[in-house]
């Protein structure tokens, strides 16, 4: 999903070990962090894909939208002329 997400590790990792964290659990939570962040957070291209699928879908939409109105018009109009 996120391939493209930029996420410094390493400096990450400093701020954690400038805050007290043990080195080895930092770089740990700086692997967990990449991780989850590379499963949950949508790119700019997610979300042009996304954009490009809901108007494939809208457009779908309005065809069989159309196509219900021009049946129903059709039934009206054979009720209208066949139908006495």
């Amino acid at each position: 999903m996120a391939e493209n997400l930029l996420f410094d590790k390493l400096v990450y990792i400093d701020h954690l070990t400038r805050a007290g964290i043990d080195e080895a659990q930092a770089r740990a939570h700086a692997e967990a962090m990449e991780e989850a962040l590379r499963e949950s957070v949508a790119t700019k291209s997610d979300i042009v894909e996304l954009r490009h699928e809901i108007q494939l879908a809208i457009r779908d939409l309005k065809i069989w939208t159309g196509s219900i109105a021009v049946l129903l018009f059709g039934a009206l109009v054979a009720v209208r002329f066949f139908v006495h």
